[in-house]
């Protein structure tokens, strides 16, 4: 099997092609179900969030399970062959077998995030593989992937400093509002200033515990679903407002935060139409909650995610990220260490089995003897058995050590050709193992060098 991760994200695309090709919870299902029903995918999990889109596959084939995503998520976006400036190959990301397993650690840590090391995606990865688990779209590779990967955050969030060093994009977008607000004359920073929030998802939620506790004069939340804003206002003091009542909201507010799942603007120019005091808002939307023309009235200072990109909004400390990365290091290596030493697994169990026939038959030509009485029998089982064990014990126990190595040649096929074992009869009894998809592993390139057409007029990975 081969593990493949398919993406985009705020690293190989620009802001406008993420907002462009956001995917939203309905359709990250109808994704998932569509490459599911394709049969060249045989799991899938897809994370998708303000700036990514990823899908996590185990495929019968590498070629068949890339093309496969690409296609559907061409389905998804809506794209033709015409539009070439949104084709997947010029902004998206293949990894496969032990990259895509570095990749998974390094999203749950937080250091592939556009904050370095900010906590929220290790939710959201969370929420993706907990969404594919109850649509029985999780089977063991994925579901020991995500396990290791939700694990490995944990430890890197609890074990270093990367927490307090690096701010969510939440925190980042309000610095920056914080400067603007001062610029406007607020000296005292977000306690003097009336705040509201739009959107009670995962985005909205951050924002407005983080504008709570930061002391803002007043608070107000609204959401489409109020039950909802409701509840969030209630945990932070805050007051639910009307959504369908955005002019209203902006008008009592000097700095709003917008973020909605939306697929079009929800604040435009005629909500802030007469108003004469600063307003600063912050847009943490993709595709963006306010329309373009908003920031080009005069006192209105927009805060997007482009922006949180320009300023590199602080990010962890040099030697917090430092730790973070060895730690990382050590846990992937040790993670693909454990999957190279179970990939013999299969073959060592049906090398003992093979063993075990040639014993029964050996014995059962014994039992036909009239010489031997039943005592005598069970003693010669007992004694070829415990030989038999005693010479594979050790050779089985180093071929796992040996296999479990950087760099180790294919125990697992050298046990195959030596002891002539049936593959097929293996593959049937044993089924297909995760550290199969690891005895590939292609140097990460990216999707249009995958795609290209070879010499032959097929397609290959790199090989390693």
């Amino acid at each position: 099997m081969n593990l493949l991760v398919v993406g985009i994200s705020h690293r190989s695309a620009a802001v406008e092609t993420l907002e462009r090709l956001a995917v939203g919870p309905e359709a990250a299902a109808d994704l998932a179900r569509a490459l599911l029903r394709g049969g060249e995918i045989r799991e899938a999990v897809v994370l998708s969030t303000c700036n990514r889109v990823e899908v996590y596959a185990v495929a019968a084939s590498f070629h068949g399970g890339l093309a496969a995503v690409v296609d559907e998520l061409h389905r998804i976006w809506g794209l033709t062959e015409m539009e070439a400036d949104l084709d997947f190959a010029s902004c998206g990301y293949v990894r496969h077998g032990a990259d895509a397993v570095a990749h998974a650690f390094r999203v749950a840590a937080g250091l592939d995030s556009m904050v370095a090391g900010e906590p929220q995606i290790l939710g959201q990865l969370r929420d993706a593989y907990d969404t594919a688990r109850e649509a029985d779209q999780v089977g063991r590779h994925l579901h020991e992937l995500f396990q290791q990967a939700l694990r490995v955050g944990k430890r890197i969030h609890a074990e270093t400093d990367v927490d307090a060093a690096a701010p969510s994009i939440v925190t980042a977008a309000l610095d920056l509002a914080e400067r603007e607000l001062a610029r406007a004359g607020f000296r005292n920073g977000l306690t003097e200033t009336r705040a509201a929030v739009v959107g009670a998802g995962s985005m909205g939620s951050l924002a407005t515990a983080t504008l709570a506790r930061a002391g803002v004069a007043s608070l107000a939340v609204a959401n489409r679903d109020r039950a909802k804003a409701e509840r969030l206002a209630a945990v932070w003091d805050a007051q639910a407002a009307p959504y369908d009542d955005l002019a209203s909201l902006a008008a009592g507010a000097d700095l709003l935060v917008c973020a909605t799942a939306s697929p079009e603007p929800v604040l435009r120019a005629a909500h802030l139409a007469g108003r004469t005091r600063p307003l600063v808002v912050c847009d943490l939307a993709l595709p963006k909650d306010v329309a373009e023309e908003v920031a080009l009235l005069p006192g209105v200072t927009v805060v997007d995610i482009a922006r949180i990109q320009r300023a590199d909004a602080a990010g962890a400390a040099a030697d917090t990220l430092a730790e973070v990365e060895r730690l990382l290091d050590e846990e992937i290596a040790a993670y693909n260490e454990s999957l190279r030493a179970a990939a013999v697994t299969p073959t060592v169990a049906a090398l003992r089995a093979a063993a075990a026939d040639i014993v029964d038959a050996e014995l059962s030509r014994v039992a036909r003897r009239g010489d031997f009485t039943d005592d005598q029998r069970a003693e010669v089982a007992r004694t070829v058995h415990r030989v038999v064990q005693r010479l594979l014990h050790e050779p089985t126990v180093r071929v796992r050590e040996l296999a479990g190595q950087p760099g180790a040649p294919d125990y697992a096929r050298a046990l195959r050709d030596l002891f002539a074992l049936d593959t097929a009869a293996l593959a049937a009894a044993e089924g297909d193992h995760l550290a199969e998809a690891l005895k590939i592993s292609p140097a990460t390139a990216p999707v249009a060098d995958v795609l290209a057409p070879s010499a032959s007029g097929t397609t290959a990975p790199a090989q390693p």
